[in-house]
């Protein structure tokens, strides 16, 4: 399984590490900056006998190298910086995929592509238009590492195990997200009956500004060893066929009433991408929050030439 990495900064490079780690496969690590892919991939490699592990990782600047990916993932991109919004960056962050796109089109066929750049729901619309790919072989990082830090923070502000606890989160990933506590569970109760209405709601708004927080906080750049993971995690339902579900920013052409915009979702995955979308029993409250969501990516998706 060859996988591709197209971005050689905190998350790429990260990525890299972890999916060599995993033994998921042969890793190409490609970034236009001279040397730094190059530089990192040597440095992980430099690591197998401290590890153990009989990985391989190659670094490159020239995109030629994803030629015959199985998958490709897309880091690439300006990071967001403070007070920056995941739409503040679309306009620098467009150019670059659009570009990265047209050669995954070209190189790489047949791949399954995960997008990461941000704005995350934005940016794997626009791969998936420009690649013309089929909608469940181009899906975004997203929701499954808005989870993640949901379940997270609900460990920490119990002193729980973070196994006890099934967080869901739909929506767009950033300010926009939708974590949904009547389909989290903790100890196998919803989040309201084990944690109660206030401390819930206390929970689902340190969720939803989680992002910014780290962004704020690191001064430069943005989250990356969460991505990284999250990313793996993904890359390990495709390459063992494991039929999981995780959240994914998907096309919807149709679920939940949403035509033509890339949202998160819960999914099943496997080895050709995104399997099935899982349509959960929204009540009134969350389908109107959902719709908000979708359409205010379909507003932004309008507004700009290269999206449609």
């Amino acid at each position: 399984m060859k996988i591709s990495v197209l971005g050689a900064g905190n998350v790429g490079s990260l990525t890299a590490m972890r999916i060599a780690q995993a033994s998921l496969g042969e890793v190409m690590l490609v970034d236009i900056a001279r040397g730094l892919a190059l530089g990192k991939s040597l440095d992980l490699e430099d690591a197998r006998p401290l590890l153990s592990l009989d990985y391989s990782v190659k670094g490159t600047e020239d995109i030629f190298s994803i030629s015959g990916s199985d998958i490709i993932v897309i880091t690439a991109g300006l990071a967001r910086k403070p007070g920056m919004t995941r739409e503040d960056l679309f306009l620098k962050n467009s150019q670059i995929l659009n570009e990265l796109s047209l050669s995954i089109k070209s190189l790489a066929p047949g791949s399954v592509v995960i997008v990461v750049t941000n704005p995350l729901d934005l940016m794997t619309y626009l791969v998936l238009k420009t690649t013309g790919f089929k909608k469940n072989k181009v899906f975004g990082m997203g929701v499954s590492l808005d989870a993640a830090r949901f379940a997270n923070i609900i460990a920490a502000e119990f002193k729980l195990p973070v196994d006890d606890i099934k967080a869901v989160v739909i929506g767009t990933h950033g300010e926009g997200m939708l974590p949904l506590p009547r389909h989290t569970k903790v100890k196998g109760l919803t989040l309201p009956e084990f944690a109660g209405q206030e401390k819930t709601d206390f929970i689902v708004n340190k969720t939803v500004s989680r992002g910014a927080e780290i962004v704020a906080k690191l001064g430069t750049g943005s989250a990356f060893f969460a991505p990284s993971a999250a990313i793996t995690q993904m890359i390990g339902l495709i390459v063992r066929d494991e039929k999981g579900i995780i959240g994914v920013s998907a096309y919807l052409d149709g679920e939940y009433g949403i035509r033509d915009v890339c949202i998160g979702m819960p999914c099943r995955m496997g080895r050709e991408g995104v399997e099935k979308i899982i349509e959960l029993d929204l009540n009134k409250q969350e389908s109107e929050k959902l719709s908000e969501s979708a359409n205010s990516l379909s507003k932004l998706i309008k507004g700009f030439p290269c999206m449609t």
